[in-house]
């Protein structure tokens, strides 16, 4: 192995066993000090290395972390704001709904009452292994209200098929798209994928690319689709958008079967942010996959 190669290596390593750590010991306080310790850095190189790898300052991950959790808890169990502070490592009720409220703009208890899963952070797991370019898989936990989607129609076979062709169909898709005056450059742009009707996985998959509207169109032959509220699984993707099959295999290999999450069939989402550039290798979209509220069971 080359020395640079090596070096990366050892970071990565490094980094996984601190991440290993903060998410066995969620009930304990986690301070930047001990985990630096745990990772033989500083905590400044700790702090660096951790926010270059990942992408999240290690302090606001282990934050987010803790609320999330504790945002599970107060939708799916019964038991007691103050219990669910302190199994979290608060040191009381008013410091607990404090950094609940600056994080998800509500008290718990009126969270807990909305009885919605949503900006949960879950636990961070190894999406690429290359010694190259190792990377993590993020994903949150997401609810997104009714909306009206407009756009192109078009029909892709799939990451599972045995002939997919969505490599080269979606691109001539959105080429249309940015093409049509209907098209707002400024507005996050949707790809919708709809598995509900697919009885095999050769079968082609529904594919709108489009934008959300207020208002149904009158133009007929513009393609016009109301998705209902769902919860979803967003993945963040980093990099080329060719390179997202690979984000997509450790979502469905690796994270799904230790989340204790289900998935289940619906309208997947590809959403981009303007201006998105697909080639650019610090691009970055996301994927939503719908889950089954129904049958949550997180670790």
């Amino acid at each position: 192995m080359k020395a640079a190669e090596q070096h990366i290596a050892t970071r990565f390593n490094r980094i996984e066993r601190v991440l290993a750590y903060i998410h066995a010991n969620l009930d304990q306080p986690l301070n930047v000090a001990d985990l630096a310790a745990l990772s033989c850095w500083s905590r400044w190189q700790l702090q660096r290395v951790f926010s270059e790898q990942t992408g999240v300052n290690v302090a606001h991950y282990v934050r987010e972390l803790k609320l999330g959790q504790a945002a599970q808890q107060l939708v799916m169990g019964q038991s007691r704001v103050i219990d669910i502070a302190l199994m979290y490592g608060f040191g009381s009720e008013a410091s607990f709904s404090r950094a609940f409220r600056q994080h998800f703009g509500m008290t718990p208890r009126h969270y807990r009452q909305r009885g919605v899963m949503d900006g949960i952070r879950t636990p961070m797991h190894i999406a690429s292994l290359t010694t190259s370019q190792p990377s993590w898989l993020s994903v949150h936990i997401q609810t997104r209200e009714p909306m009206h989607l407009v756009g192109q129609l078009g029909y892709i076979r799939g990451l599972f098929s045995s002939q997919p062709d969505f490599t080269h169909v979606v691109p001539e898709l959105w080429q249309h798209v940015h093409q049509s005056l209907w098209y707002a450059g400024e507005c996050e742009s949707i790809g919708a994928i709809n598995v509900t009707q697919a009885e095999t996985l050769g079968e082609p998959l529904p594919y709108l690319a489009g934008q959300v509207t207020m208002h149904p169109p009158e133009d007929n032959a513009i393609t016009h689709w109301i998705i209902p509220a769902t919860t979803y699984a967003v993945i963040t993707h980093t990099g080329p958008v060719s390179a997202l099959p690979e984000t997509l295999k450790a979502f469905i290999y690796h994270w799904l079967p230790q989340s204790g999450y289900t998935c289940t069939d619906g309208v997947e989402l590809e959403v981009y942010p303007p201006h998105y550039q697909p080639a650019d290798k610090h691009a970055v979209m996301h994927y939503w996959v719908p889950l089954d509220t129904a049958h949550i069971a997180p670790n």
